[in-house]
């Protein structure tokens, strides 16, 4: 999607990057964290991301084992942001049941030479950014900053934030380009904590007593640098690369974290497009390699200050990926497709120091084979109908039952089968997006364990997720008030999620439902469109049927129905800005959860959505 669907509205988390793609479930939590969920991935991760992989720039973001953090995305500083679901994720090497979100930023050669952005509005929410482009001769870069803060909705919720990108290309000769990449990040966030439904309901803004006793908060300081090449041959193009990451977080909460990640890696991806046999043929290989390692050390937490120390561990991933597609053209708009990916993968600890005997040292080898068939037939230039059959797999991250009754290295991968068909297009007055799929999946990693309040993970039998996925763009009026080669026009834009996630025969829970997504998911918003540069309507989050938080089925959110109001200008030049209303009736909502095995009416499961905000913003560029 390009930045036109996300610019002119207060882009604060990654849900106003991806309010409006189907299939996709992002609910802030607080401040830039965020629960993402694609067709269900990574559910009973009440912590971080897992189940997706994203990307800078094609560069991996999340860590060498796994999972990842939203404080590192700037959604100002983005040309476009791609979205791979499922087994669409192959042509980077994912092969996770979420697929992958890939964030992609200009470059000096489309670039504005100046691009300047505020924003500010309700709950101390203030954010500047600033960027600069240019080309000279066969060296071009891009540079962009942006700083913010907010004192939050919730009680010690208030963060600040600096986020600086840049990149520098070089081309050596027409067929051969190098580029550099710079990215860097300091965050600084306070926790309010999950609550009781009854807390959640009545007193939103309230912290946990205990969150705000000993302070907790997650820090993050991150410097990621990279390179990536790219070598135009006849038929092929080989783009190949490095990149290394240097991530401190710290992060007092049930204990004071204190976490160096050293992780490093490279790439190497060939596409070759020709004939054979008088058939268009695409041809792709490549190969991932991604490895890290953590200093992992844990203290008491007394008030946001080191105690004694609990844990000296050091945790070594690494991952290495080879993969393969084909594309073969039965007719100019018939493909047929096959491909494959094998991952080997070895999670080791070596705990040297640990309060608590269920933390020990270990290795975990892993080796998944996923292969995938599938069909696209592109009917026109604007559309396309596809179907496809995938396997996807999972390796699980050190925090997956570490410090349980079941030891990290005793959990096995998960791994799915998904079946999918849908059509995808564009026409002048109408887009659309539909998707169905269903996968039957095995050891998902699920919440069995509970412990202050969250879970550890480990291994359900089988699960199964299925479900619907629908964009909608289209003109409903036209030409009322300007009839002309570009007329005014009234634009309904609307993504609806179906979720149906639910376990298979299990001995304990049978067939309940899985928890933490709700069933529907409704996003959509009626604008007035006019050619000078304006538009104006109001939008609707809606969640008309609430969803469990166990697996025991015994405790649920409630349902609601949110709405809002936005006006925005774009001169198509220089100038654009935007005011916007959000939760304007101020309901008291849950917009996300932690899960857990057994709930009772007194867990602390709960994240309290945003009361009534409104917000402006201006951008200027050359």
């Amino acid at each position: 999607m390009p930045d036109t669907a996300f610019r002119n509205a207060p882009a604060q988390t990654i849900k106003d990057v991806l309010d409006y793609v189907p299939g996709v479930f992002a609910q802030p939590k607080w401040g830039d964290d965020t629960r993402l969920s694609i067709r269900g991935s990574g559910l009973s991760r009440n912590f971080h991301l897992r189940g997706t992989q994203l990307y800078l720039d094609g560069i991996p973001i999340n860590t060498a084992d796994g999972y990842g953090d939203f404080q590192e995305i700037d959604p100002t500083a983005y040309r476009y942001v791609e979205v791979y679901k499922g087994a669409n994720a192959l042509r980077y090497g994912a092969n996770s049941l979420g697929g992958a979100v890939n964030f992609v930023t200009p470059t000096g050669r489309d670039a504005s030479a100046f691009d300047s952005r505020l924003d500010g509005g309700a709950f101390g929410y203030l954010r500047g950014q600033a960027s600069t482009g240019g080309v000279s001769g066969p060296l071009d870069y891009f540079v962009t900053g942006s700083a913010s803060r907010t004192d939050g909705y919730r009680d010690h919720s208030w963060g600040t934030a600096e986020r600086g990108s840049a990149n520098v290309g070089y081309q050596v000769s027409p067929d051969f380009e190098t580029r550099f990449y710079l990215n860097a990040n300091s965050v600084r966030q306070r926790i309010p904590g999950e609550v009781t439904k009854t807390s959640a309901l009545n007193s939103p803004q309230t912290a946990a007593a205990n969150n705000v006793l000993n302070d907790w908060q997650r820090n993050i300081d991150t410097v990621r640098v990279a390179n990536k090449s790219t070598l135009r041959l006849d038929n092929t193009d080989i783009e190949f690369g490095v990149f290394a990451v240097d991530r401190h977080l710290m992060h007092p909460i049930f204990q004071w974290l204190d976490y160096r990640y050293h992780d490093y890696g490279g790439f190497v991806r060939a596409v070759d497009d020709r004939e054979i046999g008088g058939h268009r043929n695409r041809f792709t290989v490549g190969l991932n390699i991604q490895n890290g390692t953590t200093d992992a050390n844990q203290y008491v937490n007394i008030g946001a200050n080191k105690g004694a120390q609990t844990l000296a561990a050091v945790q070594r991933p690494e991952n290495y990926t080879l993969y393969a597609e084909n594309a073969w053209y039965v007719t100019p708009a018939v493909s047929l497709i096959a491909g494959a990916q094998y991952l080997h993968a070895v999670r080791e600890q070596q705990v040297d120091f640990t309060t608590n005997p269920a933390t020990k040292s270990g290795t975990s080898t892993f080796d998944l084979f996923s292969p995938k068939i599938g069909l696209l037939w592109d009917v026109d230039p604007g559309w396309q109908v596809f179907a496809n059959v995938s396997r996807s797999g999972e390796a699980p991250s050190f925090g997956e039952g570490n410090g349980t009754a079941v030891p990290f290295y005793n959990i096995k991968a998960q791994t799915a089968t998904t079946y999918e068909i849908g059509t995808r297009g564009r026409r002048p007055d109408v887009t659309w997006d539909l998707a169905l799929y269903h996968a039957d999946i095995k050891n998902e990693l699920q919440c069995f364990f509970s412990t202050f309040g969250t879970c550890n993970v480990t291994n359900a039998d089988k699960t199964m997720h299925q479900g619907v996925e629908a964009g909608l763009g289209i003109s409903l009026f036209k030409g009322l008030a300007v009839n002309s080669d570009t007329p005014d026009r009234v634009w309904l834009n609307l993504a609806y999620t179906y979720s149906d996630f639910r376990y298979s025969n299990d001995a304990t829970w049978g067939n309940n439902r899985l928890p933490g997504a709700p069933p529907h998911f409704l996003r959509a918003e009626l604008l007035y469109k006019h050619p000078a540069g304006f538009a104006v309507g109001p939008n609707v989050e809606w969640v008309p049927e609430s969803y469990f938080v166990d697996s025991a089925n015994t405790l649920k959110t409630e349902p609601y129905l949110l709405w809002g109001l936005k006006a925005t200008y774009d001169d198509g030049k220089h100038f654009s800005a935007y005011l916007e209303g959000r939760n304007l009736a101020n309901k008291a909502y849950i917009a996300t959860t932690s899960i857990i095995d057994r709930a009772t009416a007194t867990s602390t499961l709960f994240n309290p959505g945003n009361g009534r905000g409104v917000y402006a913003g201006i951008r200027y560029k050359l």
